[in-house]
């Protein structure tokens, strides 16, 4: 919502309408804790993953046009804005991705369903860093994300599966993507 309207796909109301529709209704079918693994709740999670990349996707391929080729009356600060905005919004989707994938979601995590993680942190490998029921949880995946956005790679976590290290890897060729954009804008502004 806080880009300009010409950098959404549609409306500019639809998208994030439906995104709190969503966001919604997975509260209210678990307002306090995950009591229990539930099909329509890891769906819904995942189809809200998936509505915020589209809608960041979209936005980020209208910025990318503006910025290839140029745009009539645009100051290049609102473009730079916009694509700090994106991608700060690519630093959250991705740490949604990581928490909603890792070990197959926060309910499974919560009850131990998977053996082996998809992530590591290093309180999982070295048991003297943290209580013994220590899990990763949202802000974790969050860092995981912006460390990974900012140095285009992992700090501290390390990713062990092939969808982690694809998810990893695609994060960081989109920060590369975004941050050199935004600088040749910045350049280009300079002449």
């Amino acid at each position: 919502m806080t880009l300009p309207a010409r950098l959404s796909l549609g409306p500019h109301w639809l998208l994030p309408a439906l995104e709190v529709l969503l966001l919604g209704a997975l509260l209210a079918a678990s307002p306090r804790r995950l009591e229990r693994c539930s099909a329509a709740l890891r769906v819904g999670g995942l189809t809200l993953a998936g509505l915020l990349s589209l809608a960041n996707a979209g936005s980020a391929a209208l910025l990318v046009n503006q910025l290839a080729h140029g745009s009539k009356g645009e100051p290049a600060d609102a473009l730079l804005l916009a694509g700090g905005a994106l991608w700060a919004a690519n630093v959250l989707i991705f740490a949604l991705w990581y928490w909603e994938l890792d070990r197959g979601g926060p309910a499974d995590r919560c009850y131990a369903m998977r053996a082996y993680p998809d992530l590591v942190f290093p309180q999982l490998q070295q048991p003297s860093l943290a209580p013994p029921e220590w899990q990763p949880k949202f802000p974790d995946y969050l860092y995981l994300s912006f460390t990974n956005a900012i140095s285009f790679a992992p700090s501290d976590a390390i990713p062990l599966t092939r969808w982690a290290k694809t998810m990893m890897m695609l994060q960081s060729a989109v920060s590369v993507a975004a941050i050199a954009l935004v600088v040749a804008r910045a350049v280009n502004g300079l002449h």
